[in-house]
């Protein structure tokens, strides 16, 4: 029997690790066995949220635009679309005491901008005091994947925002900064996910089914 609690549930990784799949079928399967579950995804997961999204991965970044945002302008925007988001859609999902399934979050913002891009992470950490309003995830998914399977997987999508065309050098230093955030903590679990098969979806609806038992 499961008990209807809040619980955050939070897939990082890198682009091409798969972990926007497997928040799908997460969602899916918890779905199937009539768990109370929403999914979404950052930054986004709200109308607002969604146009700041839009600006900071697409239209800002386009060739034909020759000025850039500074890193904190940058870092600012996605902040401010998790401030939306975290008000708008976690806030209200976990006070229903909804299991929220949501495809990025916070350490992805330390691995591109403070490990990435060099931002102060006090700058970030006291922004985030504010907008957090005490929100933690309760279980995180780190998805570790190949160059070559994540280059595969790149290559195969349509619809592309700039972090899908960096190096493959730069995306193997975003995943050691996630592998370095989720080092020693118990509710962290760090998967291969280069084949992103069924056993992979089974080994994260067991893990999830479990705590949600506790």
């Amino acid at each position: 029997m499961y008990k209807k609690k809040p619980f955050f549930i939070v897939f990082e990784g890198v682009e091409g690790s798969g972990k926007s799949y497997q928040c799908k079928k997460l969602f899916y399967n918890l779905k199937k066995r009539k768990i109370n579950s929403l999914i979404t995804r950052e930054p986004g997961g709200t109308k607002s949220a969604e146009l700041i999204r839009n600006l900071i991965l697409k239209d800002y970044f386009q060739k034909s635009k020759k000025e850039k945002f500074d890193k904190y302008t940058d870092t600012l925007l996605y902040l401010a679309a998790r401030n939306e988001h975290v008000v708008n859609r976690l806030q209200p999902a976990l006070k229903k005491k909804k299991v929220v399934i949501c495809d990025r979050f916070i350490d992805s913002t330390i691995a591109y901008q403070v490990y990435g891009k060099k931002v102060n992470l006090n700058f970030i950490k006291n922004i985030q005091k504010i907008i957090l309003r005490n929100i933690k995830p309760s279980i995180t998914f780190v998805l570790k994947v190949s160059s070559n399977s994540s280059k595969k997987r790149l290559l195969k999508r349509k619809s592309k925002n700039r972090y899908d065309n960096f190096s493959q050098s730069f995306y193997r230093k975003a995943q050691n900064s996630f592998l370095k955030i989720a080092r020693n903590k118990n509710n962290y679990f760090v998967l291969d996910s280069s084949k992103n098969d069924r056993s992979l979806e089974k080994i994260i609806l067991n893990i999830t089914l479990k705590y949600l038992k506790k």
